[in-house]
């Protein structure tokens, strides 16, 4: 259980240390963004949350704690849809999301009122900073995906995205490649690094799995420095808001 001020470069190394591995160049870490949260004091006690009219309102709609959608609005640049149990909003970092990312699961309660995690201020920078540490720590160039669960707007069940990405390019060009027929690619641009998350999401699970991290190996995946941000689809061309 990872506390707020832990390394995580540390934690992460010594753990892979414990299983037999080194790391790679190429290897790609994956982090479930709960621990990055809780490593950089992202988590807020309700009851130190004082609701404004406009949460107090939006609360009624959606029949959340106040003092939740407060914490949502604060996190957000636009709220998108609201209903009985659901608010999807575009939070500040550009992720149109359920609740702007927030939630409670496998954050340690204490006495008294509950406390909720918020995501990492700039996932990013926080995966570009992983990176870092653990360059300096082994000498190893690795790519860094911080992981997270989103629904999907046309389907259910969540799956994991990536909302921090650093030491790779999150997107795979594939246009020009010729396929079994011969036919030339013209629109195919893979999201790799959501691609990752996901499948890292199987080993990870939701609930008490208890695997914040996972090593992926094999991929060779293109090393230029990347961003999450290149998988956010620009507002001009989203069709449906």
């Amino acid at each position: 259980m990872v506390r707020a001020g832990d390394r995580l470069a540390g934690l992460i190394l010594d753990a892979l240390r414990a299983s037999d591995f080194d790391l790679l160049d190429e290897d790609v870490l994956v982090i479930a963004q709960k621990i990055v949260s809780k490593a950089e004091g992202r988590l807020v006690r309700l009851e130190d949350v004082k609701p404004s009219d406009r949460a107090e309102e939006l609360a009624r709609l959606t029949e959340k704690d106040p003092r939740l959608v407060e914490l949502i609005l604060r996190e957000s640049r636009e709220v998108i849809r609201a209903r009985p149990g659901l608010v999807i909003v575009e939070d500040t970092r550009g992720f149109v999301a359920a609740n702007a990312g927030i939630d409670r699961s496998n954050v340690e309660q204490g006495e008294g009122d509950e406390s909720v995690a918020l995501l990492p201020t700039d996932p990013d920078a926080s995966a570009e900073l992983l990176r870092s540490d653990i360059r300096e720590a082994t000498g190893k160039e690795v790519a860094v995906i911080i992981n997270d669960s989103h629904g999907r707007a046309w389907r259910e069940g969540t799956v994991g995205v990536a909302i921090g990405v650093a030491g790779m390019s999150p997107l795979a060009d594939r246009r020009g490649d010729t396929d079994l027929t011969g036919y030339v690619l013209q629109h195919t641009v893979i999201g790799l690094a959501d691609e990752i998350a996901s499948a890292a999401s199987l080993l990870m699970g939701p609930a008490a799995e208890g695997v914040p991290a996972v090593l992926v190996r094999g991929l060779h995946v293109n090393g230029r420095e990347g961003s999450a941000r290149e998988l956010q689809r620009p507002r001009e061309l989203d069709l449906f808001r």
